[in-house]
């Protein structure tokens, strides 16, 4: 009867063994699940990243047809391409000065745009890097402009390309994107506004020194001074901008990425826009092609903007401030408005003020340093009217836009 009792509590005891061996079993399956689950959330999130990436950087190897189908044939807008050689047949078959401005303006049109998209398809970081590139009509026009001597033209084209961005792409972003979600707060980042806010200032200020000093005739040297202080801006203002470079592109890499809930919500629809269409070596024998016939339109639209001004009875300083900078802009115009009613204000403000800063920090500077290599007279005075609107210009935003900020 003992002998019974003592087997039947081993047996007892053995399945009590057994089911609390069982137990933890399914505890530590469930905390293994836990762990994986996690990991794999911080891995969508971008906290973690697996050894082999879902959404890898593909760089595409295309034959030379299939490279001119993506650049050229891709794109509504390079129906306009003809226009260039067109103007240079004009030039020499019936030296209209007129007919060779236009012509060459419309020309340059696409040649900007497929530059920025060559840019994009190289430095895909995006951000301020891509506007540094993305610029290089407008760099390649005034560097032309001041071969010929034509100062005042280099200066009213860089400000009326600063006024546009500010003004008209970021006031037609803001209606267009007000437009479409009237019932909404469209929000940006507050941190990366104030940091591009800081960035004009500067600029801003380096070109208003020099007007200031030259106004108020407190010169020690007449017109010497002034052209030194405007030589020391151009290389604090070019020091400054290579330091926020570094800053967007090493330090704050993280601050310049889209907002974490946009990531979320598009990362299965974008997650395949992003990747080039084009390997790198293909953009960048693109972007030596586009730049030569950019240059090489450039000195016959040049050349035809005082004839072009006579025979049409425009004054130079509209053809400058007003026409130049909108076809050299045409494709962020569009991209930013674009932006603002996808809801993706960071990126429109990133379009526009990126481009601002990077012509007031960049290229007027370096047109300064330029034309001292070359021996002319380009200073930062770009007269009283022109420097007082370029700072209501960079002001208004801060004080006007009624747009909720994180």
């Amino acid at each position: 009867m003992s002998h019974c009792k003592v087997q039947a509590l081993i047996e007892a005891q053995v399945e009590m063994g057994s089911v609390n061996e069982l137990e933890h079993k399914s505890l530590f399956r469930k905390e293994e699940d836990a762990t994986q689950t996690k990991a794999a959330s911080l891995m969508e999130q971008g906290s973690l990243s697996p050894s082999f990436p879902e959404h890898a950087t593909k760089s595409p190897k295309n034959s030379v047809l299939k490279s001119i189908k993506i650049v050229i044939f891709s794109n509504k807008l390079n129906m306009l391409l003809p226009f260039g050689p067109l103007a240079i047949l004009v030039h020499y078959m019936i030296d209209s000065k007129g007919w060779v401005f236009l012509l060459s303006l419309i020309g340059i049109t696409p040649l900007a745009e497929r530059l920025g998209y060559a840019t994009e398809q190289i430095f895909t970081v995006g951000g301020l890097l891509n506007a540094t590139f993305g610029n290089v009509t407008e760099l390649i026009i005034s560097i032309f402009a001041l071969k010929n001597g034509m100062i005042r033209v280099v200066q009213l084209t860089l400000l009326g390309s600063i006024l546009s961005n500010m003004l008209l792409v970021l006031g037609c972003a803001f209606f267009c994107g007000g437009l479409v979600f009237y019932q909404k707060d469209q929000v940006f980042d507050k941190g990366i506004a104030v940091v591009n806010s800081g960035l004009l200032l500067m600029a801003v200020m380096g070109i208003l020194f020099p007007a200031v000093l030259h106004y108020t005739h407190s010169e020690v040297h007449a017109g010497s001074s002034e052209m030194a202080l405007s030589r020391f801006s151009s290389c604090i203002m070019l020091i400054a901008y290579a330091a926020y470079l570094f800053f967007q592109l090493k330090s704050q890499s993280n601050s310049y990425s889209p907002l974490e809930e946009e990531t979320n919500e598009n990362e299965e629809t974008c997650g395949e826009d992003e990747d080039p269409e084009i390997s790198k070596w293909e953009a960048i024998i693109w972007l030596s092609i586009l730049t030569a016939w950019v240059s090489l339109l450039s000195g016959y639209l040049v050349d035809a903007i005082e004839g072009a001004s006579v025979s049409w009875n425009i004054p130079i300083a509209f053809i400058s401030v007003i026409l130049l900078p909108i076809v050299g802009n045409a494709a962020e115009h569009a991209g930013a408005i674009m932006f603002a009613m996808k809801d993706k204000l960071d990126l429109s403000l990133g379009v526009a003020i990126g481009s601002s800063i990077q012509i007031s920090m960049f290229v007027v500077p370096f047109c300064v340093v330029i034309g001292w290599m070359m021996g002319e007279q380009m200073d930062l005075n770009f007269q009283l009217f022109e420097t007082a609107m370029l700072f209501i210009t960079v002001s208004f935003p801060d004080s006007n836009a009624r747009i909720e900020v994180v």
